[in-house]
């Protein structure tokens, strides 16, 4: 057998991280000097020969085994972080999340799917409808408009105009069916 690891290049491996069970693994495998690690090469190689290797772990082992030069090569391809920057004015179909045409008018189809990209919603609280998420006229946040009659109901109950939407999301089947009831037998 070839010489091994010095003590002070064990304790230098350990301290990046390789445990004693990876380190008897590669020197059973032959990595038994520093410049052993050159014929690795990359980070991937090292990762194929000890799949248990933590990918930062492999990194700062080739740092500190190979030269400058070489660790720029080897290092793993990270991906680029995507930014997308879009305008204030952007409007994005609730139904397939494409992008609208800057001539959008709310109302109109989307261009991708062919339904309707913003859905004209009618506010529990004032009356009114638009698109979007609120009310434009008193901020109130839209409801499903299967569940407007429940939140007409809660409004004349005396609830504040922002709890009705959490109430209606957070309230289980059987208080919704005890409201359903309450809606029918005020409709008589």
């Amino acid at each position: 057998m070839a010489a091994e690891f010095s003590v002070l290049e064990r304790n230098i491996l350990k301290a990046k991280g390789l445990t004693e069970e990876q380190l008897t693994t590669l020197v059973e495998m032959g990595v038994q000097s520093r410049a052993d690690f050159e014929q690795i090469g990359t980070v991937l190689t090292l990762l194929e020969l000890l799949p248990e290797l933590d990918p930062g772990v492999a990194t700062r082992l080739l740092e500190w085994a190979l030269p400058p030069a070489q660790v720029v090569a080897a290092s793993v391809p990270a991906a680029a972080p995507t930014i997308n920057v879009d305008a204030s004015d952007a409007v994005y179909c609730t139904n397939c999340n494409h992008k609208q045409p800057k001539d959008y008018t709310p109302g109109d189809l989307c261009v991708n799917c062919g339904r309707q990209a913003e859905p004209i919603e009618q506010c529990f609280w004032c009356g009114a409808s638009g698109p979007g998420k609120r009310c434009r006229n008193c901020g109130a946040k839209f409801v499903p408009t299967a569940e407007l009659s429940l939140a007409l109901l809660l409004r004349r109950d005396g609830v504040a105009k922002d709890d009705i939407p959490r109430r209606l999301l957070d309230a289980t089947p059987e208080e919704k069916d005890e409201m359903w009831g309450r809606v029918r037998r005020a409709r008589l």
